[in-house]
């Protein structure tokens, strides 16, 4: 298979999480095609159970078996999968104890959503689970394996719950099966195969919650990547134009022939406009220097006024790859 490129050569599984509309599932798609260059195979998952990924990529909804979302010029494929954790507890029963025909029988009694329910820990070592043994398969030379994984994962106020299985179901099993997988998951996560990727885009609140997302994973022992920061904007004035001069406006709307009275309006109006644009660039550059200070491989992606379409998501995933991330 082709070898891993980019800042991360031995990362296998990339998580992508950030902050409720920073776009973080439009980052892992745009990952996913980005990594799945010169023929290698991606497969990128969901798991909250959004859908978002069908969304972005206008096919109908995923279920839990691969189905191919995109090929990339050089031969590469980009497969998707929505992790259900019913099914993922199905496919656990009959990998270890051959039990698939009980684990239906416990789903028509309405069990398994009782034990998701009640044991939510459980519920985060299997859909974690799927993404290692997605893993493990390159280890296996399994027929599907896949040269990297991307999971579009929970956001960064529940990501290091989500990833630190052994915390979670510590009050539900401390020894036997359970326990083993979530120390088997634990071993994956924990190691320089993962990296997780936050996204964020250049303002106060999304900002403060990657700095604290960076600070939870570090303290769990989770391995931190690179910070994308998304829809970022150039400013529309020049550095000497941020000031304008009421006397510049003035020249300039009474060329365009406005009336007296008209053009006062329109020089206040531009006045406010230039002024909340010198406030935001000045915000922004604030921010910015806050997520360098974390230390961590920054990744830039512009906003596009068009939306986000197929196209997009190759205009951007080209951008992550020139920027190193893939």
């Amino acid at each position: 298979m082709p070898e891993a490129l980019g800042d991360w050569p031995d990362v296998v599984l990339h998580v992508i999480s950030g902050k409720g509309g920073t776009g973080k599932t439009t980052v892992a798609a745009a990952l996913a095609l980005a990594l799945a260059k010169n023929g290698r195979q991606v497969m990128l998952m969901e798991v909250e159970g959004r859908q978002g990924l069908a969304q972005i990529f206008d096919v109908p909804p995923l279920p839990y078996e691969p189905r191919r979302l995109a090929v990339t010029p050089g031969g590469g494929e980009v497969w998707g999968l929505a992790v259900d954790p019913e099914e993922a507890l199905l496919e656990y029963l009959e990998l270890f104890y051959n039990l698939r025909r009980a684990g239906s029988v416990l789903r028509r009694m309405g069990a398994m959503e009782f034990v998701t329910t009640i044991a939510p820990g459980l519920r985060d070592v299997l859909l974690t689970g799927k993404a290692v043994e997605l893993v493990r398969r390159k280890d296996k030379q399994h027929a599907t394996a896949y040269d990297s994984i991307v999971m579009d994962a929970p956001p960064t106020g529940r990501i290091t719950r989500f990833l630190n299985v052994n915390t979670e179901i510590a009050g539900v099993a401390k020894v036997g099966p359970i326990r083993n997988q979530a120390d088997s998951v634990m071993n994956v996560l924990r190691s320089p195969r993962t990296s997780v990727h936050l996204t964020t885009l250049l303002e106060e609140m999304p900002v403060q919650e990657t700095i604290d997302g960076v600070a939870e994973l570090e303290d769990a022992a989770l391995p931190v990547g690179g910070i994308v920061v998304n829809m970022t904007r150039p400013p529309a004035l020049s550095a000497t134009g941020t000031g304008l001069a009421r006397d510049r406006i003035a020249d300039g709307v009474a060329a365009a022939g406005f009336s007296s009275g008209t053009g006062a309006a329109i020089i206040e109006a531009l006045l406010a406009e230039a002024g909340d644009h010198e406030a935001r660039v000045a915000m922004e550059a604030v921010e910015r220097s806050r997520i360098e200070a974390l230390g961590r491989p920054v990744y830039d992606l512009p906003y596009l006024s068009g939306g986000i379409d197929l196209a997009a998501l190759y205009e951007l995933a080209a951008m992550l790859d020139e920027q190193g991330m893939a």
